[in-house]
């Protein structure tokens, strides 16, 4: 399979200190790739890699099937960014910052800028000089950027940054509508886990400067991971039982009131008449079926086993 996006063993490193290692991310035309991991992950950096902000200490990034190197100009012409906070020139209007950016990319189409002031609902405040919008509303002029010259690829550095709910389920269908109607794909980091579960086809995990997975949202639901979430007031005996009488391996100890069983055949039922029978007093005893919070979590601190 062809990838409009690729690195192979991207590695960076200052002053002796990785910050990413031998990362491998590959991202299909036309999707949301949603990269996901916690703050300090490495996200940002891999980002930074892949528009040519900073240089690789290892490894390679290939864009559009060709190794990204510094003379790769062209390329960007395809793409669009947010790396971390949006610049713009703040005495300037935001219509005024948008067409600077159309004049420097080749891109004059005074339709596309007034749409995508528009679907960014920035319409009303587009004569306005940028010193004067919120943090959120700058954030939207930075995605209208982005989007703007209907670029193949949109690399987007957690774009809902100042956003509030209303807002970020805005842009979410926004990305949907793009992506679908207009085949652009898109590159989101963030670490919202509801966020990315929401809006992403595809799911890298990253997590201390390592991706330890890529998985497709439609393999995390078809996933048989659910599991029998039991609370008990003396935890270590539940568990002594579940181990010792019921022969149960597979659980995760939460805290001191509650475990997590992951054993396929192991019924809320049968837990619960074993574990009174041994005078186990039990809080709450309910089945779950695994959400990417559960996933991510596995994948970033090793909880549970994985399937």
């Amino acid at each position: 399979m062809s990838y409009i996006l690729q690195t192979d063993h991207l590695t960076k490193k200052i002053d002796g200190k990785a910050l990413v290692e031998d990362v491998n991310i590959h991202v299909k035309k036309g999707e949301i790739y949603g990269f996901l991991g916690p703050n300090g992950a490495g996200k940002t950096t891999v980002m930074k890699m892949v528009t040519n902000l900073w240089k690789p200490t290892e490894g390679t990034v290939e864009l559009f099937g060709k190794v990204l190197e510094n003379t790769s100009y062209d390329i960007f012409k395809r793409m669009g960014s947010i790396i971390e906070f949006p610049a713009f020139y703040e005495q300037m209007s935001g219509r005024d910052n948008l067409q600077i950016h159309c004049e420097y990319m080749g891109y004059y189409s005074k339709d596309s800028l007034e749409e995508a002031l528009d679907m960014l609902g920035l319409s009303e405040a587009a004569d306005k000089p940028v010193k004067r919008y919120s943090l959120g509303m700058k954030q939207r002029l930075g995605i209208a950027r982005a989007i703007l010259c209907k670029p193949e690829l949109v690399v987007l550095d957690e774009p809902t940054n100042g956003l509030d709910p209303a807002g970020m389920k805005q842009i979410r269908e926004l990305f949907r509508m793009l992506s679908k109607e207009y085949g652009m794909t898109f590159m989101i980091s963030s670490h919202l886990l509801s966020e990315i579960e929401s809006i992403a086809d595809t799911v890298g995990i990253i997590s201390r400067g390592r991706l330890k997975r890529e998985i497709s949202m439609k393999e995390i639901l078809e996933m048989d991971t659910a599991f029998v979430e039991l609370m008990a007031e003396d935890i270590q005996k539940a568990a002594y039982i579940l181990s010792d009488k019921m022969c149960l391996n597979n659980f995760k100890i939460m805290d001191d009131s509650k475990i997590r069983i992951y054993e396929p055949s192991a019924s809320a039922q049968k837990i619960s008449k074993e574990l009174l029978f041994h005078g186990v007093e039990i809080t709450s005893i309910t089945r779950h079926t695994e959400s990417l919070e559960d996933y991510f979590l596995k994948m970033t601190e090793g909880e549970g086993k994985l399937c």
